[in-house]
């Protein structure tokens, strides 16, 4: 099987609030930042895709799910529970650990485990765009960053072979790159 464009869906191009300040144009779509959180394209699409999933598994798109949903949306990244509250505060903790369990059960929101004290939360890959995270193992800040389409072929390619040679087929892949901010480096 060759390289393909596994996991790659409509474009997010979002970052952290806290991160460098914002940049516009083109290099956004590469990891760089952008002028403000831009709104996921076609989001009517990915609504209806959410509708879809959560029927699937019995659910409603509640007022707090969609609440949640909007809150991760214009999170620029992955949030931790806290942050989540923060953006939703009408959201009694036990009823966000709830519907965040069921929203990533139904294939609507990703839990990103990074070793610091809170898991993050983003919407699934599937709804947003195919991106890695870059990880502060000292603060636990976490970017979302997107490879330029020959990395992420030439990543496709590699993991194609060691797949192949182990007897799996792939479907998708993700990066997470530990390291240190510039605030904490």
């Amino acid at each position: 099987m060759g390289a393909t464009n596994r996991g790659r869906t409509t474009p997010r191009n979002t970052t952290r609030s806290n991160g460098p300040a914002p940049t516009a144009g083109p290099s956004a779509r590469h990891g760089a930042p952008v002028d403000s959180v831009v709104e996921l394209a076609g989001d009517r699409a990915v609504d209806a895709s959410i509708v879809e999933r959560l029927d699937r598994a019995d659910l409603r798109y509640t007022t707090s799910r969609r609440a949640i949903v909007s809150a991760l949306r214009s999170a620029g990244g992955p949030v931790t529970l806290p942050e989540l509250l923060d953006l939703v505060p009408d959201l009694a903790t036990s009823s966000a650990y709830r519907n965040l369990s069921l929203l990533e059960g139904a294939g609507v929101v990703r839990r990103l485990v990074t070793g610091d004290d809170h898991s993050r939360y983003e919407l699934a890959e599937s709804l947003t765009e195919h991106h890695h995270h870059l990880i502060c193992q000292q603060c636990g800040l976490v970017r979302d960053v997107t490879l330029a389409d020959p990395i992420e072929s030439a990543l496709d390619e590699a993991f194609d072979d060691v797949a192949a040679r182990e007897g799996f087929t792939l479907s998708s892949h993700a990066i997470d790159i530990y390291g240190l901010c510039p605030d904490c480096g």
